[in-house]
């Protein structure tokens, strides 16, 4: 397949969507906001969404196509910073009613229980584990709390464990960037252009599976160590 016919099947393969939905959000956002209230709004919406029960990627979608991998990055881990601890903060309000939801549910909060007990060490990694595995983070950030996890373990492990989540969510803005403009200026996408985006798409996946069965597998291993230390 030739290089400009193969640019055109690409660019054709690329959802409506796009053209209709993030090209107007990108002109909206460009010229709406400057960089300074943009990055603002970008902190304000990842650090209090998770307390709200949002999901914050679109956010960091934002903070990549706008501001890249090096600010994108570092504006983004210091919002998730605020927004794992304010949900920590208001579970410990309601420590006794989390603790029996996770009652209810032995199975799934052994999972959860497995980063709180042992040594700062142990509770760090278990939470790092945490992040990376599928389960649902938000949930996680009240839950934490009635594992009597300490803070301090849960801000640097959660902080570490988000890293490879950030990282995908950069490049998604930035791969959505290119897409849109390329759709937006009428203009094909040259065959090294393809492939590097088709590079980066796949290494991102494999990212994505390859830390969550090491997570999955690493978690399971925690788990049979405290409940071997348990029948002692």
């Amino acid at each position: 397949m030739s290089g400009p016919l193969g640019s055109r099947c690409f660019q054709m393969g690329v959802p409506l969507f796009t053209e209709k939905v993030i090209i107007p959000i990108i002109n909206w956002e460009t010229n709406t906001f400057s960089s300074p209230v943009l990055a603002v709004l970008v902190f304000a919406s990842i650090a209090l969404f998770p307390t709200l029960i949002l999901p914050s990627s679109p956010s960091m979608w934002v903070a990549g196509l706008t501001f890249g991998y090096g600010f994108g990055f570092l504006l983004i881990i210091s919002a998730a910073a605020v927004g794992v601890s304010l949900p920590f903060l208001i579970g410990s309000i309601f420590y006794s009613k989390i603790e029996g939801w996770l009652e209810k549910y032995p199975k799934r909060a052994s999972v959860l229980r497995s980063a709180g007990g042992g040594n700062w060490f142990h509770q760090f990694q278990a939470v790092a584990l945490i992040r990376v595995s599928p389960f649902p983070y938000i949930i996680y950030n009240y839950c934490a709390v009635a594992t009597n996890v300490e803070y301090w373990p849960y801000l640097l492990g959660s902080m570490v464990g988000m890293v490879p989540e950030i990282f995908v969510s950069i490049y998604t803005g930035i791969l959505i960037e290119t897409l849109a403009n390329a759709s937006h200026q009428n203009h094909t996408l040259s065959t090294p252009q393809i492939a590097l985006n088709v590079v980066g798409f796949c290494i991102s996946g494999a990212t994505i599976i390859f830390f969550t069965a090491y997570a999955k597998r690493q978690l399971k291993e925690l788990q049979q160590k405290e409940d071997g230390l348990l029948l002692q």
